[in-house]
């Protein structure tokens, strides 16, 4: 049983999940981007709505949605039964997930518990999830190769969260040379690993320099969702520190721009996009703009806070539904189709070019 005393960065990360339940912690001023977009409406889609196929394989297993219940949480007291409940939707819905960080019970192994979810999910695509800054902390093959087998993983995940180190207290600040580190263990892990960051985005820039480290995936985690400034202002003491926290509240790439750019420099490279994303429209658009899977995290949080696996189903039920009749309504019979629907410019209604032509000159967001 898990001891009455938890370790500092269990206490850390309960602070998180109870300031993202009870505060405003969204990014202000920056929104996703995806608002700029609209569909074509295609009035006559010639198809059946109950056979759209929204099914896609993904770090190879099969999804039968393109959803990722995104990194949230674990290390805590709370954190075990979250997990499971996320884990036990997940796998109700054929949908995959990631864990929170797992830096918690590599050094204290009595949380890895807090993590495992296997009992409850057997099949889904479950993601492991470590700091990338960690790399520079002593972390490495080993750890990461622990952080996969204590929770049975088939990935895994390094994050990037420079912002929220900077302005934490205790932050980690040292950020020199994780290129090679992050080659080095892609090289030398046994499954796929994914990095993403955390909600401020990925340049086009970052991306093709992690392209070329191998990472079999990244995830954009653009800005206009959950604000990790903003979460460590309200954990941050010292009033001056607090005020520069929130200055950055609406720091960041837009998720829209951050995937558009990304994908038309690597128009191969598997993407999730997250980050802010809160419904099935906006997930059909992000598809459209290049997203293999849509990830999901803050939602999830607020449904599975209830205390019922059942309102997790139904939030994702929900996106789904949403998901399947916007490709009804672009007459798109499944996600490839719908990857070559008509998408628009808000402000000049221009049509978005296709994928085939998103690395052509000239192409702007």
């Amino acid at each position: 049983m898990m001891a009455d005393s938890l370790p500092p960065i269990s206490e850390r990360k309960q602070d998180h999940l109870d300031i993202v339940l009870q505060q405003d912690v969204a990014a202000k001023g920056i929104r996703t981007g995806f608002e700029r977009f609209f569909f074509e409406h295609v009035a006559l889609p010639e198809l059946l709505l109950s056979e759209i196929d929204l099914s896609c394989e993904f770090l190879g297993k099969r999804l039968q949605a393109p959803l990722l219940i995104s990194s949230m949480t674990g290390g805590t007291k709370a954190a075990r039964e979250l997990n499971r409940q996320l884990a036990a939707a997940a796998q109700q819905l054929g949908i995959a997930m990631g864990v929170g960080s797992q830096r918690a019970a590599l050094e204290h192994p009595e949380l890895a518990r807090t993590y495992q979810v296997r009992q409850v999910a057997p099949n889904i695509l479950l993601l492991a999830n470590l700091g990338a800054v960690q790399l520079n902390y002593g972390y490495g093959v080993e750890q990461a190769r622990r952080a996969v087998e204590m929770i049975e993983a088939d990935a895994l995940i390094l994050h990037l969260n420079p912002l929220q180190e900077a302005v934490q207290p205790q932050g980690d600040p040292d950020w020199r040379g994780l290129y090679g580190r992050i080659e080095q263990l892609v090289a030398q892990l046994p499954v796929p690993v994914v990095v993403k960051e955390v909600g401020n985005g990925l340049s086009a820039k970052v991306a093709q320099r992690l392209a070329e480290c191998g990472v079999a995936a990244l995830d954009v985690a653009g800005a206009g969702g959950t604000s990790w400034s903003e979460v460590e202002a309200h954990r941050q003491p010292d009033a001056l520190k607090k005020r520069i926290a929130h200055s950055f509240r609406d720091w960041g790439i837009p998720t829209a721009l951050s995937l558009l750019e990304i994908r038309r420099l690597l128009p191969d490279l598997p993407l999730v996009a997250s980050g802010g994303i809160r419904n099935g429209i906006d997930a059909a658009k992000a598809i459209r703009l290049g997203a293999d899977v849509i990830g999901m995290a803050a939602p999830a949080l607020h449904a599975v806070s209830q205390g019922q696996m059942q309102a997790v189903v139904d939030t994702f039920r929900a996106v789904i539904e949403e998901l399947r009749i916007a490709a009804f309504c672009t007459g798109s019979a499944n996600l490839a189709r719908l990857r070559q629907a008509t998408l628009r410019r808000q402000d000049t209604w221009d049509p978005l070019p296709s994928k085939a032509s998103l690395n052509s000159p000239g192409v702007s967001p």
